[in-house]
């Protein structure tokens, strides 16, 4: 072992959101010396949560989960490190209609399934029946096609027995709307939930944009007890067997030296030995920061991440009331002043900025009522979200606060932030009607807010708009996981990333093995939850479970 450096593990994860977790957990199974660092107090990554008045605990990325029926994708990877029994996923109204598009001359319920959602879009719009037709079988092919390959079907023998429907699978949102004669207003509702991945049609693949529908057409729900409850499921595999997660442990360098990964160096200059590294940290960051460029990749590789696009970034406004909303269906609704959202969009980003062009609602008190944690009994807690745009002028800042601005007390990012407010709130009580004189607590997280928690380059929660690398780098040992990486974002998409890369490091199909019903966890080994069992404080690994500063509801 170098001088220097700190006793050695099998594998380090830099980054504790849940792709890092996942892959931390299936080496830890699979008796793999696992360590997970993580900068912020807890794990979780855009699936953390946080608490506020002793009241309510706002999640900041976990809105809905899709596929989590009996033969689902969340609940293979829980069970196969043996933690399915500890989440409870609650149904929203996959008949009625999970998600509310609302647009100046439409208003779709989008029930679960390809044939029901297709019938919901013909009755809304009649005229497009042959186009919606065109576009839902296309769809239907590319993510058979697709949940196929996740499951070990080589891309050969797929491109062999489908090669018009693989060339679907690499055009855009956009080509396919185009192929299809959609109206603009068509366009409109069958990309409304674009917030769930951050593009327009023109910037987004076809078969990202069909397979994220999939993953909720199979079926939209929410865990009881929030995103935080997911992540502490995890933790506690990862501890359990073998691993340790560290928090407040920021990484500075990933260390490679011939082409090999070797470890890491902590910000107090500390250094940790281990043959395997995986990022869950920002991929730009990993590659220009974190492993130094060119000294760790090849000039084109550098050029290319330090030129990528990022995905449209989030405002995000917090509501508590301390009144129940009447008449709020068990859904989201994603709302759109336009019939045009891509014209609308495009003059968003042009900074046209003088009304907000869409608008995203999740109501966390609707989808787990009843939860202590989420608010009072006869409260609401809900979440409000739209783009803005890009860059950090806009928000009277010139740089990222990861590289220092102290943007906090800034007057113009003060005033910026208090605008967006307002105008969020304006336009929300037009969708649900008047609450203002009921708020009991209320916040904004912009851009800054993302980048300064999560470490994301340009405060998106998405990742990069184009290059998204697979799992695997060019460098020996390391590999990359999260929401830049080809396999998706959402919980569903970094979590299929995190079973890929642990796939690769074991040499087995894990995917298709934990849908065949693999457990290679032991459940016997977890802990028993007490009644004053906290997500919140697992999540923080179990060394630091009782330092103070913790949050707590009641």
């Amino acid at each position: 072992m170098p001088a220097g450096m700190a006793a050695d593990y099998d594998a380090i994860v830099v980054g504790g959101g849940i792709g890092g977790l996942v892959s931390a957990g299936y080496l830890a199974a699979d008796g793999r010396r696992v360590l997970v660092l993580e900068q912020h107090d807890i794990a979780g990554g855009n699936a953390h949560v946080f608490r506020r008045r002793r009241k309510y605990e706002f999640d900041v990325g976990t809105h809905y989960l899709g596929d989590c029926g009996p033969d689902g994708l969340i609940p293979a990877v829980l069970s196969g490190l043996g933690i399915r029994d500890r989440i409870t996923f609650r149904p929203m109204d996959n008949e009625g209609g999970f998600d509310r598009i609302v647009t100046p001359t439409t208003t779709v319920d989008v029930p679960a399934g390809w044939d029901n959602y297709a019938a919901r879009l013909r009755q809304a719009l009649p005229e497009e029946t042959a186009g919606i037709d065109t576009f839902i079988e296309l769809a239907k092919g590319v993510t058979a096609m697709s949940r196929s390959g996740l499951l070990g079907v080589p891309m050969v023998q797929l491109f062999r027995q489908s090669p018009q429907l693989m060339r679907w699978s690499r055009r855009t949102l956009g080509q396919a709307l185009d192929h299809c004669g959609l109206s603009r207003r068509a366009r409109t509702v069958l990309a409304a939930q674009s917030g769930n991945y951050g593009a327009m049609p023109d910037d987004i693949g076809f078969a990202e944009h069909v397979n994220i529908m999939d993953h909720y057409l199979r079926g939209a729900y929410y865990p009881e007890g929030g995103g935080q409850a997911l992540v502490a499921a995890f933790v506690e595999a990862l501890e359990s067997y073998g691993g340790e997660l560290r928090t407040r442990c920021e990484v500075r360098r990933i260390l490679i030296e011939d082409n090999r990964a070797r470890g890491v160096e902590l910000a107090d200059g500390q250094r940790i030995s281990a043959p395997l590294v995986i990022s869950n940290a920002d991929y730009r960051r990993t590659v220009l920061d974190l492993c130094g460029g060119e000294a760790a990749f090849a000039p084109e590789l550098v050029e290319k991440t330090r030129e990528a696009g990022m995905r449209g970034a989030v405002v995000a406004v917090y509501v508590g009331l301390d009144t129940e909303i009447p008449g709020l269906p068990n859904a989201n609704i994603w709302w759109h002043g336009s019939d045009d959202m891509e014209a609308a969009h495009a003059a968003m980003q042009r900074g046209e900025f003088s009304h907000i062009p869409q608008l995203a609602f999740s109501f966390a008190s609707r989808k787990d009522a009843g939860s202590p944690n989420v608010c009072p009994p006869g409260h609401s807690n809900f979440q409000l979200m739209t783009g803005c745009p890009p860059g950090y002028e806009f928000w009277g800042v010139t740089k990222s606060p990861v590289d220092g601005e102290r943007y906090r007390r800034n007057t113009a990012y003060l005033a910026r932030k208090q605008q967006m407010q307002d105008m969020i709130l304006d336009t929300a009580e037009k969708v649900i009607g008047p609450f203002r004189d009921r708020i009991t607590h209320v916040e904004t997280s912009t851009p800054l807010t993302n980048e300064r928690y999560i470490r994301a380059s340009g405060g998106t929660p998405y990742g990069m708009s184009t290059g998204r690398p697979d799992v695997v780098t060019s460098v020996d040992g390391l590999y990359v996981v999260g929401q830049s990486i080809r396999y998706g974002s959402g919980v569903g998409g970094v979590a299929t990333g995190g079973v890929a890369c642990a796939s690769h490091i074991l040499g087995r199909s894990l995917l298709a093995e934990l849908f065949d019903g693999s457990v290679l966890g032991n459940p016997a080994l977890l802990p028993e939850r007490t009644a004053d069992w906290d997500p919140l404080r697992v999540s923080r690994g179990r060394s630091r479970q009782r330092a103070k500063g913790l949050a707590r509801i009641g």
